[in-house]
């Protein structure tokens, strides 16, 4: 194996170059090629007028929010003094001006500096303040400079915000508002937070709402977590899903912020540096070494083996042995290693539970130590240094026995999950009409209306006016809320994900990725009847394959795709990430999909594993020691499996449908109960008889019988029974040692010495 390896990776590869990292340390490393943001602007028409023309340039732009006198009044007041303040800076524009001045850099209020100056000048007025405020705001908004996103996101002038986009672009203000209306985004908090972060955006970078980039918002949200780290990333979302939707990005931008804030696929160095190695020289060739490796390899496949190398192997050798920079290994370390692998270490104090599998760690790890010394003989002075004999014997890497295991702990764990299925099946429809039945009757009321929900009284709660999209009903005695929407979506996905998974046998990651585009008609050519079919995308195995839609998964699924279409014409197109990977999928109509607030969004597998696990606690379906019963996507699979087998489908057959490659491991997907192997084996040779002469299979004279039935006797002896051949005599007084098939007779006493 590693010598096949080694003669595809002849020309040693150049390492990659350590990439950037963003304002979190995280890499930034993007799928798509996202423009840079765009600079401040450094001069234009507004920032060159003259202070007297900057004046009545504030003044129009706001006559249309300013409809007291009084206010009008004290914003022409205002900002000729503002604007004296900013001339004691050098600069032949007003954006130079307020560079020059510092104010971003400073952590204070910029009103200190304004009043201090105020007093100085010995023009002190006790409504300065407030009149200052009001003439920076629109100074702003009147484009008289672009203040960085720093200083903005330290400011708390939200109510001038708003209005912003107004100011810069009507029209496009205009569209935008029609496009929140079109959408059902009426609350008027989803509208306020969205025209306030594009404000943000509009009053450092300037232009129109169609200039503002993907660039731009990327570096909005870093600088939103540097500046407000206390929010912890609560910076409105919505914002960009609008402006994707305005086409203002383009087609093939990603359709979600998230998206570009994952960190997505990491580079060979930045896997290795994840586990902080200490020892350079090791870092290194660990990095050269995977870098190989990964001309071969899938990512997930390179991340598990970075994994295993760099934390189970090297990182564990420098916990328990300092300085450790030796590849060569004693005898004690290597043994105490080996016991340390038995036992999951979640941190160097919290050890967590057994390890099922370890064979598989040993086997990569040997197989690093024979790839190294082969590798030495084509190249000494790259890979000679660390050649060295592997600490790992070849006979602690035999899997066999640990397949075995592990099948037997499959088998086990199927037989005993599979006779509940039906009950959950059961409990997962109950809960689905149940929860539907309550949405439905607290949908019928009026906002503060009562509603029975199981002979109690509820009322329709409003809540807030950006939440009240949602059903949510209050218990008037104790306050207690339940989001009714919220339960009838979990209800149902629990419903559906069950039914697919067990009418289909696919992996979770495949049912995830079915689209609408996976609907095929097949017309059979031996009757031309038209069957639908579901075309799965390729998986673990990267094989694509039919799966014939049954009357009850055709069921589910149509149920699923009125969900998401929501009477719309057609499924939304959505990205979905794949977390092995680290990719994002393009734009697909995604059947498993789920609105959060108004962003369409693909289910990931952990939203799946928690409706599943709320299912079997209502269920009440427990194992031996009374908690709740773990049944994982993947136990669909094997029962599937099981059931296909049992029902007399052939192993090949039940092998394509599930994407095996391999019958065996359809094999040992299907746990094979004794009734089964006795009823087939009658079966079996009822089809044989029916194949041969009947004269062949005449019954037996009541002679051939006692003949029978006398040799069977006559082959017990005195100690154990003879197993010579039928109709053979035997001299023997006792049963020879080397018959293997000798049993003691019950009549020899255990203490008898049979010599």
């Amino acid at each position: 194996m590693g010598m096949m390896r080694a003669n595809r990776t002849m020309v040693p590869p150049q390492l990659a170059q350590e990439p950037e990292v963003d304002s979190r340390g995280r890499p930034a490393i993007r799928q798509w090629d996202i423009p840079s943001a765009r600079p401040r602007p450094t001069s234009w028409p507004h920032t060159r007028l003259s202070p007297e023309d900057l004046s009545e340039r504030v003044l129009t732009v706001s006559e249309d929010y300013h409809h007291d006198r009084k206010q009008f009044a004290r914003l022409r007041r205002a900002t000729p003094k503002v604007l004296e303040w900013f001339t004691q800076w050098p600069g032949e524009t007003w954006q130079e001006r307020w560079l020059a001045s510092g104010l971003e850099d400073k952590e204070s209020d910029w009103m200190e500096d304004f009043l201090a100056w105020r007093e100085a000048r010995g023009e002190w007025v006790s409504y300065d303040e407030q009149e200052a405020r009001s003439a920076m705001c629109w100074l702003m908004q009147a484009q008289a400079f672009h203040p960085s996103l720093e200083w903005i996101l330290r400011q708390r002038f939200n109510y001038v915000l708003s209005r912003v986009p107004a100011t810069f672009d009507r029209d496009g203000r205009a569209r935008l508002v029609a496009h929140l209306d079109a959408t059902g985004r009426t609350a008027p908090r989803t509208r306020s937070r969205v025209m306030k972060t594009i404000g943000r955006l509009m009053l450092c970078k300037g232009g129109l709402i169609s200039d503002i980039t993907i660039g731009d918002c990327l570096e909005y949200i870093e600088v939103y977590d540097r500046v407000l780290p206390a929010n912890g990333g609560r910076y409105d979302r919505a914002f960009y899903t609008v402006l994707f939707e305005l086409g203002t990005f383009g087609e093939h931008a990603p359709d979600r912020l998230r998206a570009l804030t994952v960190k997505g696929q990491l580079t060979v160095p930045q896997m290795v540096d994840y586990y902080d190695i200490k020892c350079r020289p090791i870092r290194d060739l660990l990095v050269d070494y995977l870098t190989v490796r990964s001309v071969d390899l899938d990512y997930s496949t390179l991340r598990r083996l970075a994994q295993v190398l760099c934390q189970l192997f090297w990182k564990d050798l420098e916990e328990h042995h300092p300085g450790i920079s030796s590849l060569k290994l004693s005898q004690d370390a290597a043994t105490a290693w080996k016991e340390r692998l038995g036992t999951i270490r979640h941190s160097p104090g919290r050890i967590g539970k057994q390890r099922l599998q370890v064979q598989p760690i040993l086997l990569l790890v040997r197989a690093f130590y024979i790839d190294l010394a082969q590798w030495a003989v084509h190249e000494p002075a790259r890979w000679g240094p660390w050649a060295t004999p592997s600490p790992i014997p070849s006979s602690a890497t035999q899997v066999a026995k640990e397949r075995k295991r592990a099948v037997a702990r499959m088998h086990q764990r199927t037989r005993t999950r599979a006779p509940l299925l039906p009950e959950l099946v059961t409990a997962v429809e109950r809960w689905r009409r149940e929860s539907k039945d309550l949405f439905d009757r607290a949908s019928a009321v009026e906002f503060g209306e009562g509603v029975d929900l199981g002979g109690e009284l509820w009322l329709r709660h409003a809540g807030r006016q950006s939440d009240r999209q949602r059903i949510v009903v209050l218990r008037p005695e104790t306050g207690e809320q339940r989001d009714l929407t919220f339960e009838d979506e979990r209800s149902f996905w629990a419903w559906a994900s069950v039914e697919t998974l067990r009418h289909t046998g696919m992996r979770i990651e495949e049912v995830l990725e079915l689209t609408h585009y996976s609907f095929i008609a097949y017309t059979l050519p031996s009757t031309g009847e038209v069957v639908p079919m579901l075309q799965v995308t390729p998986s673990k195995a990267d094989r694509e394959r039919l799966l014939l839609v049954s009357p009850e998964l055709g069921e589910v699924l149509t149920a699923v795709i009125q969900r998401v279409r929501e009477g719309r014409d057609a499924i939304p197109l959505i990205s979905r990430y794949d977390q092995h990977e680290g990719l994002h999928s393009p734009r697909l109509p995604f059947l498993f999909q789920r609105r959060r607030g108004f962003i369409p969004t693909a289910i990931p597998p952990a939203f799946i594993a928690s409706v599943l696990r709320e299912a079997l606690e209502r269920a009440g379906l427990t194992d031996q020691t009374g908690a709740t019963l773990d049944l994982t996507p993947h136990d669909f699979r094997r029962i599937f499996a099981t059931d296909a087998l049992q029902a007399g489908l052939p192993p090949h057959i039940t092998a394509k449908i599930l994407g095996h490659e391999d019958v065996n491991t359809t094999m040992g997907y299907a746990a094979i109960y004794p009734e089964d192997v006795i009823s087939h084996h009658r079966a079996y040779i009822a089809r044989r008889r029916q194949l041969r002469p009947s004269e062949e299979y005449r019954d037996l004279t009541p002679e051939e019988w006692d003949e029978f039935i006398t040799h069977f006797e006559l082959r017990k002896v005195a100690l154990g029974v003879c197993t010579r051949d039928y109709g053979t005599p035997c001299v023997h007084e006792h049963a020879c040692f080397s018959e293997l098939a000798s049993a003691v007779s019950g009549d020899v006493r255990p203490g008898d010495d049979p010599a």
